[in-house]
């Protein structure tokens, strides 16, 4: 880091503490050359994610537009919805791709939601799949009974 009164090309860290109200890290320095102290903050980077349509049209993930969905689906469930949308962001950022499917991205928050709650993941499978008629939606209630059949053996 570079000295802001001399122009010095390094510094020592003195003294590191993490800022509570985000992910960065407040770091104390001083300069070698001219003694003087300065203040440094360390913040992570993250990749912007681009969600990409069923149409093929291109936006920018929207952790609220996700947020919004998933708290109609857990709606008086006991899903804390802000920690799955916080969980789901974390696993899209680690990723490193720049890109995501709206499919892909979808399928995500059912898996998450079916180890979470049930009734929570046929809320939003309802909204999210589309389903065309009653039976396809009693189909996939009969699968999600069968699954739960199976676990209680």
């Amino acid at each position: 880091m570079k000295c802001p009164a001399c122009g010095f090309s390094k510094s020592e860290v003195i003294d590191s503490r993490p800022v509570t109200e985000s992910n960065s890290i407040r770091r104390r320095r001083e300069c070698p050359a001219c003694q003087k102290r300065f203040t440094t903050f360390e913040t992570i980077e993250s990749i912007s994610i681009i969600v990409v349509k069923k149409n093929g049209g291109k936006e920018l993930f929207d952790k609220q537009k996700l947020l919004t969905g998933v708290l109609k689906a857990t709606q008086k469930r006991p899903v804390d919805a802000v920690l799955l949308v916080n969980e789901i962001e974390a696993e899209l950022q680690n990723t490193l791709r720049q890109e995501v499917s709206s499919m892909e991205l979808g399928e995500i928050v059912m898996r998450k939601l079916k180890a979470l709650d049930e009734v929570a993941y046929v809320r939003f499978a309802s909204v999210y799949r589309e389903f065309k008629d009653i039976d396809s939606f009693m189909q996939e209630l009969q699968e999600l009974k069968g699954r739960a059949d199976l676990n209680r053996i």
